[in-house]
């Protein structure tokens, strides 16, 4: 059609500003995306999927399920999906890691990391969609599952950020590696990706980031550590070996219970005597087995102890310290040589601190409060607790690595938590851990979404 119409108007003209009146809403809609009104929109189906992970949580290496959703999403938010990843130290285990890569032009490469797992806890939370999962563990025992450390708002804060990356490609460039990771509860999924070939058969970040729900933190904040966040964990066996016999006839025996007795009180002074006071370490003895009946004197008693450190030649120092004071407390007693006590640190099990750069913290803070607002991005002490995560900065941290921890309390429990006499917040791994899904996965999505954004900007 050509011409004028009545109004003098050309015809292909009018045509072109009817369709551009049109199109207008769904440009300035485009325009208008941000991490903040994607997190909105994408909110009810992410609790949505966040209470069925919740409803349906699994063990560490078992994650099939879990896996198979992560999987799923990433692929409908536009990823390249790699399932079945990793590689376990025991042979013939299937391990569920999945690895989704987004590409969007020449730039930066990043890694951002969830963990699938649960924990053999009894859920007594009382939510609606509260998980009554039974099943058998590994060793063939009947147990209950339960996502009691939030590794369910973890995959939903996950998945939402990779839909809202997969939107938002107007604002960014380069490689994003979305790592779906199994077994952080019992440690090794991200050594079992690593041996896999992470960083080989997958392009190696430039950065990497996680984050993890916080039980004392109110929705809406984010804790923020800089340096040492996460501790070393060691799990040590110890035997003390003794001669046994009636508990009537002690002197007729090297009563290794007594001996344990001593070498328990004497590794306290590790901390208070050996090891400088400004470098934090924990010995906790957490398990002590020994005898059979009240007047027999037992042949050993096994104990079981986690130890946590911070820097590598304080952890060497302590380790050397428990077995050091072990075998001379054995020979102070009379023990014979080939009773002393047995010290054994299952290195399969160790997990390294985790370390958050300073620089990529700050840089990231920023970006945070930008997104936030300065006021909700808090200082956040250090932990002792443990963390896989850390195994993705490499033993030498040479890949910048930044964990930030996501609010998952009502605000108004927190304060009342912080009075006297109050009773103090349901912790992680607790069966009354109970996140608010809807704050702390949005406030997770907007701050992941924003840190991905401002490393890859363009």
């Amino acid at each position: 059609m050509t011409g004028k119409d009545d109004s003098g108007i050309d015809n292909t003209m009018k045509l072109r500003l009817l369709l551009a009146l049109s199109l207008a809403p769904a440009f300035t809609a485009f325009a208008q995306q941000t991490p903040q009104l994607l997190a909105d929109a994408e909110l009810p189906s992410l609790v949505t999927i966040y209470k069925d992970l919740h409803t349906h949580p699994e063990l560490s290496t078992h994650e099939e399920r879990s896996a198979a959703i992560v999987a799923k999403e990433l692929k409908a938010a536009g990823c390249e999906v790699t399932e079945h990843v990793g590689k376990y130290e025991k042979p013939g285990t299937t391990c569920f890691g999945v690895i989704g890569v987004m590409r969007n032009g020449a730039g930066p490469t990043i890694a951002i990391r969830t963990d699938l797992d649960a924990l053999p806890v009894h859920e007594e939370t009382g939510v609606p969609y509260a998980s009554t999962v039974t099943t058998k563990n590994d060793d063939g025992k009947d147990v209950p599952v339960m996502h009691a450390c939030g590794h369910d708002i973890h995959m939903s804060t996950f998945i939402g950020t990779a839909r809202a990356l997969g939107k938002l490609k107007d604002k960014w460039h380069g490689t994003i590696i979305f790592i779906g990771q199994p077994a952080e509860e019992t440690v090794g999924g991200a050594r079992a990706l690593l041996k896999d070939g992470l960083y080989t058969r997958w392009p190696k970040p430039d950065f990497v980031l996680g984050l993890h729900d916080d039980s004392e933190v109110a929705t809406g904040q984010i804790g923020v550590t800089e340096g040492y966040c996460y501790a070393n964990v060691d799990s040590v066996d110890v035997t003390v070996r003794g001669v046994g016999g009636h508990g009537a006839y002690p002197h007729k025996t090297k009563d290794p219970v007594v001996l344990a007795a001593q070498i328990v009180t004497a590794w306290q002074t590790i901390a208070s005597r050996e090891n400088n006071p400004i470098e934090p370490i924990v010995i906790t003895v957490g398990s002590i087995h020994g005898g059979t009946k009240h007047n027999i004197i037992s042949d050993e008693v096994k104990m079981q102890l986690t130890v946590r450190t911070y820097k590598k030649d304080v952890r060497d120092k302590v380790l050397a310290a428990i077995n050091q004071i072990a075998q001379g407390c054995a020979s102070a007693a009379g023990f014979p040589a080939d009773r002393m006590p047995i010290v054994t640190v299952r290195e399969d099990e160790f997990t390294p601190s985790t370390y958050n750069n300073p620089e990529l913290t700050k840089r990231v803070s920023a970006a945070l409060k930008n997104a936030i607002g300065a006021d909700n991005v808090i200082a956040k002490d250090p932990t002792m607790g443990g963390e896989d995560f850390s195994e993705y900065s490499l033993p030498d941290h040479s890949i910048p690595a930044f964990m930030f921890n996501v609010g998952a309390v009502d605000p108004a429990k927190v304060a009342e938590s912080k009075k006297p006499g109050a009773a103090p917040l349901p912790s992680l791994h607790s069966s009354k851990f109970a996140p608010v899904p809807e704050p702390t996965i949005r406030t997770g999505m907007v701050a992941m979404t924003s840190a991905a954004i401002d490393l890859l900007k363009k």
